[in-house]
């Protein structure tokens, strides 16, 4: 059997030009960073943006398990469904980060027969989005340091310093480290950490911004630290946001690549969805939105992190409007949730299907609280038995939502048209009613509460002391409009990730809670999330390899 990146080695890539020509892009409007990738201008946008827009179709999953889900190759082969049956698809999706690349989870791709490609270059760097946005959280790092070191005018407390450097890289050693050892004249010595680029609040500002004005002021809100009488210090006071703006005008463009069936992806920005919110970029889906009948989209992880932060974050801020959701579930998973070891997960097992089918309930139930119709589809595998899949078709029949199985990895599209005309026939027939969770002008902790009570199903919320103690200083800022980004670990419903189905009887614990004023949300840790991944005891990175050719083996 041959594995992802053989498959998409062995693909004929069309030329972008052409690829873009079948979404009525000229080559004017392109930006080409060689043969196979290119980004959208500005020019385009402004060509377009008062087209309608086409439907938005959103695919989220189940908790993630060890026995996979294949939510982006759902997503890429429901985009390739929609082209063979003579709809105008689009797919935007979110880049990946190099950490995962290298650590446990591996690329985002998709996989199979149902890839963006070129698979090598989106996996690694791809056209430098994250290297700029690195960049530039680094300078304005960099920037305050210096201007400590020179006086400090602004007052800086270096023990209220809340801005952290950043890399795309799984390292649990730079989480919490000393800067401004040795000389004087090597800066003031103080505690520093390091978070992963894709929870840099540059990342979720790039994908929040509508526009390079909208960005730039956005960039300048970011507050950095407190001065001594504990009032926020921002890029704009440290005048760094001009220099910023500028290391990210090309990243803010929009990506244009290709499936392995040749449908436009556009493929733009890449927050994690467990400790940032989660979606491609604003830009890339109003851009899909107008350049197509159909856009299809993905949020990361489960439905209990993605998809609320798509709804209350996302499109809140945006004004999008979601006409149906895609749930994607394994078999396997199921079953997995049903206490079943990951060994056995090929063998029939209805009882522990019935006993893990609850988490796919759970989500569901969270969709249609948003009232956006729901498709669940199961990503198919070989060993998933005809009992197996009409125990869960029924389940979602009886849920009221729309059921359909997908075998894209093993057939691209034509695996995908079942799930296609269920999407199409939705689309058609029933209307969605999207509305968020919750109202702006609830507090912080009335947010907090609704999304653990109504999302996570918690019994409660507990608060550290410390944790209140920043609630109270957001709130006096200003800051309580907001809406709040939770990060949590993305394998259980609550915030402890043993928990796997559907737990109850169980509270959500908030250890810190900051402000990220540019990007526009409030974020709160619970339990043991980290916002700087490690690696594990053997990572992906150690099966990596470039052959004398010069092509790359081992990414998956």
């Amino acid at each position: 059997m041959k594995t992802d990146i053989q498959i998409a080695q062995e693909a004929q890539m069309a030329h972008i030009r052409d690829v873009a020509k079948t979404a009525g892009i000229e080559e004017e409007e392109l930006e080409f960073y060689g043969k196979y990738k290119a980004k959208l201008s500005e020019e385009l946008w402004n060509r377009v943006k008062e087209e309608p827009d086409g439907k938005l179709v959103l695919v989220t999953a189940i908790n993630p398990t060890p026995a996979g889900e294949g939510k982006t190759t759902i997503t890429v082969g429901l985009g390739q469904a929609m082209t063979k049956l003579g709809k105008k698809a689009m797919i935007a999706l979110r880049e990946p980060s190099l950490g995962p690349c290298f650590g446990i989870k591996g690329g985002a791709a998709g996989g199979g027969y149902s890839q963006v490609v070129p698979m090598e270059d989106l996996n690694l760097h791809f056209t430098g989005d994250f290297h700029a946005i690195t960049s530039a959280n680094n300078l304005l790092a960099a920037l305050l340091d210096n201007h400590i070191q020179q006086g400090n005018a602004l007052q800086i407390d270096s023990r209220q310093v809340v801005w952290k450097r950043c890399l795309d890289m799984n390292d649990r050693n730079l989480r919490n480290i000393v800067v401004g050892l040795g000389s004087k004249m090597d800066g003031m010595v103080r505690e520093d950490h390091f978070v992963i680029t894709v929870a840099s609040e540059i990342m979720a500002i790039l994908c929040l911004a509508e526009d390079l004005n909208d960005l730039r002021t956005r960039l300048g809100k970011i507050i950095v630290a407190y001065n001594f009488a504990g009032e926020p210090v921002t890029a704009d006071d440290l005048k760094a946001t001009g220099a910023m703006t500028a290391l990210l005008k090309d990243a803010i463009m929009p990506n244009l690549i290709q499936t392995l069936e040749h449908t436009p992806a556009l493929v733009h920005g890449g927050p994690f969805a467990n400790i940032a919110h989660g979606c491609n970029s604003v830009r890339a889906t109003r851009m899909a939105l107008k350049l197509s009948d159909i856009t299809i989209t993905e949020a990361g992880f489960g439905a209990d992190l993605g998809a609320e932060k798509f709804f209350d974050i996302k499109c809140r801020k945006a004004g999008l409007h979601p006409d149906a959701v895609v749930l994607v579930a394994t078999v396997r998973a199921l079953k997995y949730n049903g206490g079943v070891a990951k060994a056995d997960l090929g063998e029939e097992n209805l009882e522990a299907l019935k006993k893990g089918i609850v988490n796919l309930e759970k989500h569901i139930e969270n969709i249609q609280k948003y009232g956006v119709p729901v498709v669940v589809t199961l990503n198919s595998f070989v060993t998933d038995t005809e009992a197996e899949n009409e125990y869960i078709r029924r389940f979602c029949e009886e849920k009221g939502c729309e059921f359909a199985l997908a075998r894209v990895w093993e057939k691209g599209g034509e695996g995908g048209e079942e799930l296609a005309l269920k999407v199409l026939d939705t689309l058609e027939k029933k209307e969605s009613n999207f509305h968020t969770l919750y109202e702006d002008d609830l507090s912080l902790e009335e947010k907090i509460e609704t999304i653990s009570k109504e999302i996570y199903g918690a019994r409660g919320v507990i608060y550290e002391p410390a944790a209140k103690k920043q609630l109270a200083k957001i709130a006096e800022l200003g800051f309580s409009n907001l809406p709040v980004c939770m990060a949590k670990n993305q394998y259980s419903l609550s915030d402890d990730a043993k928990k796997l189905g559907r737990p109850t009887d169980f509270d959500i614990h908030i250890r810190e809670v900051y402000v990220s004023a540019g990007a526009g949300f409030v974020v709160v840790l619970t339990g043991a999330v980290m916002t700087m991944p490690g690696l594990p005891k053997v990572p992906a990175a150690n099966g990596i390899d470039v052959a004398e050719d010069g092509t790359i083996t081992g990414l998956f």
